[in-house]
């Protein structure tokens, strides 16, 4: 508890762990709720049949692929994020010991 109280001891990385799994359920949901907001404000229906007629499947397939590897991508950058904070406190914590 002392160390606790004389920041020796710090709660970071335990909560940095919390938040990355938060985040990592959180993000994907707010992106897509994100996305079908702006397709109702900003996109009429006659716009959003227009795209599906005027498009082939191979190309709704390509742009799926693309959308799909972005999200991979914000997972990975999200994870490698907080590794990168995580061994920050681990840094610390061997400092600490040295002494």
């Amino acid at each position: 508890m002392q160390d606790f109280l004389t920041f020796q001891t710090f709660i970071t990385p335990t909560l940095l762990i919390i938040m990355y799994y938060i985040g990592a359920l959180i993000i994907p949901l707010l992106s897509w709720y994100f996305v079908r907001w702006i397709k109702k404000v900003y996109l009429s229906e006659k716009v959003k049949t227009s795209v599906v007629i005027h498009t082939t499947a191979r190309q709704r397939l390509i742009i799926f692929t693309i959308f799909f590897l972005c999200f991979i991508c914000m997972e990975i950058l999200w994870r490698v994020m907080f590794e990168f904070f995580i061994a920050y406190f681990d840094m610390h914590d061997a400092l600490m010991k040295l002494t």
